[in-house]
């Protein structure tokens, strides 16, 4: 068992480096937050949040095909080295499209069913994620802003948004664990059960955002836009709260997305016009390309399995 889980911790690896920007690159590459303070914390939550809520996107996972060891351990790794190849070219990237698009590359190429109800139900939760992203940043700007502008000594406008970036990048990780840890180990319900998949597929994820996700960790606060102190927490904010929403619905989906689309949303509200469509542009080219990229390579790996005699 231990020997096909392997990929599943590469991946959650893959998922933490390039996923902790989500919630707390914006105030990282503002300089509101350090980043060894942003990693551990965002580590604690990620794992509570897997476990505490993560049960929805894992029944959602598993109700996609059946799943062998052999099928599930491919579709992980063909999604792990997605995600890899996409962090080191610093782009953001959608965990979700990666294993959806390793699992039907898998069933395409071994002629099994794959549920299509819930994978349509994925595929626009997958357009409604940005956009709950952009409207949440926008709405979650109008009216706080207000409010925090009636602040007047700079001391305590530090004081108030060093506490709204701790709280809401905890909440924002709490949401990535409670969503995404489906991605990473949501096909191995079936063999591990729900508590050992949230708990493993959480510290893998909390491993990446530890060990190597500072790469990523400043494409989203300054590629995108050009954000200031308070506007960065209010990109995790409405971040969170999509993800969190998709949690509670059960259906996995990017906190890259969302936080794009938060980030659009909030620029929008301050009447910022420096948002980089060229940024912008490259990570929507990514998202079509990352479950075609990982499909394939799942495909690739099914070919050169079976020629070896090994039965998928």
């Amino acid at each position: 068992m231990l020997f096909y889980i392997i990929p599943s911790l590469f991946f959650g690896w893959s998922l933490g480096a390039n996923d902790a920007a989500n919630v707390f690159g914006p105030p990282v590459a503002s300089k509101l937050i350090r980043f060894r303070d942003a990693v551990i914390l965002s580590s604690i939550f990620i794992v509570i949040g897997a476990l505490l809520q993560g049960q929805g996107g894992m029944e959602t996972m598993k109700n996609i095909s059946a799943y062998s060891l052999v099928s599930s351990s491919i579709s992980v790794f063909s999604a792990a080295v997605t995600m890899t190849i996409m962090t080191i070219l610093k782009v953001p990237v959608s965990s979700s499209q990666a294993i959806i698009g390793a699992i039907i590359g898998i069933n395409l190429i071994i002629g099994n069913t794959v549920n299509w109800s819930v994978l349509t139900k994925i595929f626009i939760a997958w357009i409604g994620t940005p956009l709950g992203g952009m409207f949440f940043g926008f709405l979650s700007f109008k009216l706080s802003k207000p409010l925090f502008s009636k602040i007047k000594s700079p001391v305590w406008q530090g004081k108030i948004l060093k506490i709204m970036v701790i709280v809401f990048g905890c909440y924002g990780s709490y949401a990535l664990g409670a969503n995404n840890v489906a991605n990473i180990t949501g096909v191995f319900v079936h063999h591990l059960g729900f508590f050992y998949a949230a708990l493993i597929g959480s510290v893998a994820i909390a491993l990446g955002v530890l060990t190597f996700s500072k790469r990523v960790m400043f494409s989203v606060g300054h590629d995108i836009a050009n954000l200031d102190y308070f506007s960065s927490s209010i990109v995790i904010f409405a971040e969170s709260v999509t993800v969190w929403i998709y949690a509670i619905i059960g259906i996995p989906v990017s906190t890259s997305q969302a936080v794009v689309g938060a980030v659009i949303g909030t620029s929008l509200a301050e009447g910022n016009a420096q948002i980089s469509r060229k940024q912008i542009l490259k990570i929507i080219i990514a998202w079509v390309n990352t479950p075609v990229f990982s499909a394939i390579i799942a495909i690739i790996t099914v070919l050169i399995l079976k020629v070896f005699g090994y039965s998928i």
